[in-house]
């Protein structure tokens, strides 16, 4: 198809109907704002002029908490949902409609509260019960953890690492005083819990005994009485959160009937953050607002049939070559094209001077990715997969892209494996062998097998790529003409041209003169002529001259070469089936084959499905886009009613 054609949109409206006439332009969707572009105005006007306020970014808020609150219900409250199922629909006046904002604002903030509440309540009851865990190796003293010791001995509780064994602390210890007692109370893995009892004077020398060891003082974070009584009483508190928890949990799943509410307002607030946000961009005065934008072409009468019920000036005008890199892009598509859409957009949009590439991509793109998978087992599998998506979940815009080349790809995988002889490799040979038919049955008719025609294969995939990057040239010299640069397109695509005719000719053994193949010659002369056009010196043209060669020798070749990775895919999906089936036929019994079949054939189309959409991206994006691609676009984002959990419902 084409790039979409842009207007640029000036408008002076009376203040009084700034909301409305914003209003009118969302339900348009066909106007992206901009901020005006105040420089040509004078000095004095400017002065007046300041931009619009807007609630921006409280809607930013409400919508997020709205949203959090959708991710809260589906958390507590899952419900089941169908593989594939659609989005629900919903009208353009009950998106508009925000009656019931507030209400449902206030229920997603109490959702969004109470788990906050909720997550206190685990760091809490995290806490306790690190606490209990540090409390398990006291269980079994019958001592305070807050205890004091006596008027003259002290009590020390402490740990050190297993590694220092009891025996070498208490002798350590009675080097320094024999009035000292050291208490073994528990043991893990990693420590031994000890009780220190000694006098209070000889405290400091029989730990800095014990220090010698890694013997450390055990702190219990202010806990009272006994291990065992602490324990309880931690115990105590944990079953109080946890009470607490189950009943806000529980609120937060009875809140789940509003889930389809919550989800309605969110796309409410969704629409209105988009209205808010375009109002920020406007300037005004007293009396009136100002805006800009840019707006489809062919929707132009529409909008003026629009802008004529309001008290408004509007001026529409073509953009100029130096305003191209503001201007926005959007694709006009067909169900063909628009399939690709996936592709560019993973890319990079066309420059608005540019061209659409999806028209020109898209049969190369569906031809290259059968090539390279080429079953037909893995083609019905693509195209039921989209047909039953297209048809149960009833997707848009980008899921409805992804869908389309699913199932164009999947049918050109069918044909392919028509030509090829494939179904699920030689599934159906192997199956015959097992249940003892005739040699030869199940083997099915093929114009080209990957397996035995590997050079055939090789050869074509190379033709292709000469036929895929001529075409890059065709559209590259078109664009030159019409961009006024005939001599570029002579030179350049002309000379290569002559040159490919030349080298035919002379592997044809026609045109030569006295041996010499005069046409290869002359696209020689004009390729070095026109690469050195702009050179200055001799120097300079001598250099243009090598560099020019070096570039097309080895661009040509590694272009060309890029495209064998056809004939590779195509062959290692090939073997991977035949090996797959190979092994699930050695015991000779379909109740092996099956399960080595379902697991095999799984790994190998998974792996084929990303690896062959990898591979033609490439060769489109590097190989065919270098002829002729002006990338660069920036994306048409019109002000519109802006939804994400449901679809607008169709007039």
């Amino acid at each position: 198809m084409a790039i979409e054609k842009m207007k640029k949109l000036r408008l002076l409206a009376v203040r009084d109907q700034k909301k409305a006439l914003l209003r009118k332009l969302q339900l348009l969707g066909c106007v992206e704002l901009s901020e005006p572009e105040l420089s040509d105005l004078s000095p004095e006007l400017r002065q007046h002029l300041a931009r619009e306020g807007s609630d921006a970014v409280r809607c930013r808020s409400d919508y997020a908490v709205l949203v959090q609150a959708i991710e809260l219900i589906d958390r507590y409250a899952p419900v089941k949902k169908g593989l594939l199922s659609a989005k629900p629909e919903a009208e353009v006046k009950t998106l508009l409609d925000d009656s019931t904002l507030t209400s449902t604002l206030e229920t997603a903030r109490r959702i969004v509260a109470i788990d906050e509440t909720v997550r206190r309540i685990n760091a809490e009851g995290a806490r306790i019960s690190g606490a209990v865990d540090a409390l398990k190796p006291w269980l079994s003293l019958d001592y305070p953890l807050d205890g004091q010791g006596t008027q003259r001995c002290a009590v020390t509780l402490g740990f050190a690492p297993v590694s220092a064994s009891p025996s070498e602390l208490r002798q350590s210890l009675a080097e320094v005083t024999e009035e000292a007692e050291l208490i073994s109370v528990s043991d893990d893995s990693a420590q031994h819990y000890l009780a220190l009892i000694c006098f209070k004077e000889d405290l400091p020398a029989a730990l800095d005994a014990l220090r010698v060891h890694n013997f450390s003082i055990a702190a219990f974070g202010g806990s009272e009485g006994t291990a065992a009584e602490s324990t309880e009483k931690l115990n105590a508190e944990l079953s109080e959160l946890k009470r607490q928890k189950d009943e806000l949990t529980d609120e937060i799943s009875a809140m789940g009937e509003h889930r389809q509410e919550l989800k309605l307002c969110a796309d409410r607030m969704d629409t209105r953050l988009a209205y808010a946000e375009a109002e920020g961009q406007l300037y005004g005065m007293e009396s009136a607002v100002a805006l800009q934008g840019w707006v489809l072409a062919r929707k132009v009468p529409e909008l003026e049939q629009t802008l004529e019920k309001f008290d408004c000036a509007w001026e529409l005008a073509d953009p100029e070559p130096e305003e191209y890199p503001e201007v926005p892009v959007k694709l006009r598509n067909n169900k063909i094209t628009n399939a690709l859409n996936m592709v560019t957009n993973m890319y990079s949009l066309p420059s608005y001077d540019g061209v659409d590439p999806n028209p020109l991509m898209a049969p190369f793109f569906i031809l290259f990715y059968g090539l390279m998978m080429a079953d037909m087992g893995y083609g019905i599998i693509m195209i039921l997969a989209a047909v039953v998506a297209m048809k149960k979940i009833k997707p848009r815009k980008g899921s409805l892209s992804f869908c389309q080349l699913l199932l164009y790809c999947g049918i050109s995988t069918f044909v392919m494996g028509i030509l090829t002889g494939g179904f699920f490799g030689d599934a159906l040979a192997q199956i015959g062998k097992i249940t003892g038919k005739p040699d030869g049955w199940g083997e099915l008719w093929c114009l080209f097998s990957p397996m035995t025609d590997v050079m055939t294969v090789l050869i074509g995939a190379m033709v292709l790529g000469l036929i895929h990057l001529n075409v890059g040239m065709v559209i590259s010299a078109v664009e030159k003409v019409k961009n006024g640069d005939a001599a570029g397109a002579f030179w350049e695509e002309g000379s290569l041209w002559v040159i490919l005719i030349g080298a035919v000719m002379m592997a044809l053994k026609l045109g030569n003169v006295g041996g010499v193949p005069v046409v290869l010659v002359l696209g020689c002369v004009m390729l070095f002529y026109g690469g050195s056009r702009g050179a200055k010196g001799i120097g300079g043209k001598i250099i243009s001259l090598f560099s020019t060669l070096y570039n097309t020798v080895t661009g040509w070749f590694g272009d060309i070469l890029s495209y064998s990775r056809i004939m590779a895919l195509m062959l290692a999906g090939s073997v991977i089936a035949t090996v797959f089936n190979t092994i699930g036929g050695i015991a000779n019994s379909l109740w092996l084959f099956i399960p080595v079949f379902i697991i095999g054939h799984s790994l190998n189309f998974a792996l084929n499905l990303l690896g062959c959409y990898v591979h033609d991206l490439r060769l489109q994006c590097l190989e065919y886009f270098g002829k002729f691609y002006k990338d660069g676009g920036r994306a048409f984002k019109p002000l519109e009613v802006s939804t994400k959990y449901y679809d607008i419902a169709e007039d």
